[in-house]
């Protein structure tokens, strides 16, 4: 997700949600389910578009599915489809659109939109404050693993700890 730990500044709010088996995808390989926050409609498209250009259609191999049927659609591949300069093909599958983007290793697989939902929550913080700074970092460390069980929630800064707030006054 890259640079991705705040809407300030980074755009989105952004983290690995879910380790998925291949049973759990479309294409039969091993995933991962990411989410991504943003304060507008606007900025959520734009930082979509860009992080799945600039980080997964670039990694070899990779492919990109929508996991979200939400009240709006966000372009996926619809907005990537125009990196193949032409040569991208479009197919249908279960009432789903799939851009097919050919690149170095073969092709790009994208599903043509995801689904944008407004019932969730990004940006909280659980303050912790302690003795001395082994402590409260070990009650964080133990946060984060009872977080990382929990559907849905992400840690979005290195080891889901962060210093928060980030300067004194």
């Amino acid at each position: 997700t890259g640079f991705a730990t705040s809407i300030i500044a980074c755009g989105v709010e952004a983290g690995i949600d879910a380790r998925l088996s291949p049973e759990e995808t479309p294409d039969g390989r091993p995933g991962v389910r990411v989410l991504l926050f943003a304060g507008s409609t606007g900025e959520l498209q734009k930082q979509l578009q860009n992080r799945v250009g600039q980080c997964v259609l670039t990694s070899p191999g990779a492919a990109c599915y929508a996991g979200l049927a939400g009240i709006e659609p966000l372009k996926l591949g619809d907005a990537l489809r125009y990196f193949a300069d032409g040569f991208q093909i479009s197919k249908r599958f279960g009432g789903r659109r799939f851009w097919r983007l050919p690149v170095m290793d073969g092709e790009f697989v994208c599903e043509g939109t995801t689904g944008l939902t407004k019932s969730a929550v990004g940006g909280g913080n659980l303050l912790l404050m302690g003795k001395s700074v082994a402590a409260t970092r070990h009650a964080a460390e133990t946060a984060v693993a009872a977080m990382a069980a929990v559907a849905g929630a992400i840690m979005p800064f290195p080891g889901g700890i962060v210093r928060s707030g980030s300067k004194v006054g």
